[in-house]
């Protein structure tokens, strides 16, 4: 256990494990800063306010895709698909072009990559950015949107799944 674990009574592997019990949507955030596609992927992704639209996903501060996702002054939340777990495994991946194929992208509004095929678009401009421990939360306000007929990718357990209603 670390410090922080003893710090707090919780070691950091009976959180995981705990948090890991929470089955989550797949987003992937795209933008073009400097005219360069740059994504990654987040299960983090929540609504925040319908009035204004806000949407929310936090980014490790450890990431590569993070500085450079910062500076765009738009972005666009890809809520991927029940069958692109591979995209969602591509996008998280360091040190490979994630926007060369196999993977399908078009430009959207503001200049935004855009995944095909995916479950919904959301194209965002940065409202706000807090630093939370090791994470930075980011909060998109919705200036446009678009929805597919897909059912969602969701992660649970450290794997991917497809949603399957009642």
């Amino acid at each position: 256990m670390t410090a922080h674990a003893y710090e707090y009574g919780v070691d950091a592997d009976g959180f995981r494990s705990a948090l890991a019990q929470h089955a989550a949507g797949v987003v992937i955030v795209t933008a073009r800063p400097e005219g360069v596609p740059v994504g990654l992927t987040a299960t983090s992704f929540s609504s925040v306010s319908l009035d204004p639209p806000l949407v929310s996903f936090y980014v490790d501060r450890s990431s590569t895709t993070w500085p450079w996702l910062r500076l765009a002054d738009h972005f666009a939340v890809n809520v991927l698909g029940g069958d692109q777990h591979d995209l969602a495994t591509r996008f998280a991946r360091r040190g490979i072009d994630r926007f060369a194929g196999p993977t399908r992208w078009h430009e959207g509004p503001h200049d935004t990559p855009l995944l095909d095929d995916v479950a919904a678009h959301l194209v965002c401009r940065p409202h706000t950015t807090v630093d939370i421990g090791d994470h930075t939360l980011v909060v998109g306000l919705v200036v446009e949107c678009a929805t597919g007929v897909k059912r969602p990718l969701l992660y649970h357990r450290g794997r991917y799944g497809r949603f399957l209603p009642h």
